[in-house]
């Protein structure tokens, strides 16, 4: 059993409902692959350790990723030290903007754990853009199609 850990952050619904429906495709593969989804106040280094594909979804505030986000990352970048390298990641965001800024925020800081994105990153802009949900859906199951065929 692989393990996909899904991590998210929402303040005005909109990610989380973008986080629900990459879990729901993930959960296609629910006899391959476990899924864990935690908010990014309660992730823990335990769940990032546990992970074997991670999920990363956070609205874009002030053109950066959420606060709650920064704070996973801040609490286990440390003690996850050359634990986590390679670690297959894809990111969603929603935005007002253009979300350019939470991703790049999000890349820089995943270059430093040495994880590997798999995937280009989801940005649904102005608040739920028409066909995000279907293509969070579409997230989730290609991760969890990626580490239940061993691609990633």
């Amino acid at each position: 059993m692989k393990h996909l850990l899904l991590v998210w952050h929402s303040q005005s619904g909109h990610t989380r409902r973008l986080a629900d429906a990459a879990a729901e495709g993930a959960r296609a593969f629910a006899d391959e692959v476990e899924l864990r989804m935690r908010h990014a106040f309660d992730a823990t280094l335990d769940d990032l350790l546990w992970a074997q594909g991670l999920l990363l979804g956070t609205p874009e505030n002030f053109g950066y990723m959420s606060g709650a986000m920064k704070d996973f990352m801040d609490r286990t970048y440390y003690p996850a030290q050359n634990k986590t390298v390679g670690l297959p990641y894809a990111v969603f965001i929603s935005c007002d903007n253009d979300g350019s800024g939470a991703v790049r925020a999000i890349e820089r800081i995943a270059t430093g754990y040495g994880w590997k994105a798999v995937a280009e990153p989801l940005i649904s802009r102005g608040g739920l853009a028409p066909g995000a949900l279907d293509q969070a859906r579409e997230l989730g199951q290609t991760m969890a199609a990626g580490l239940a065929l061993g691609l990633f």
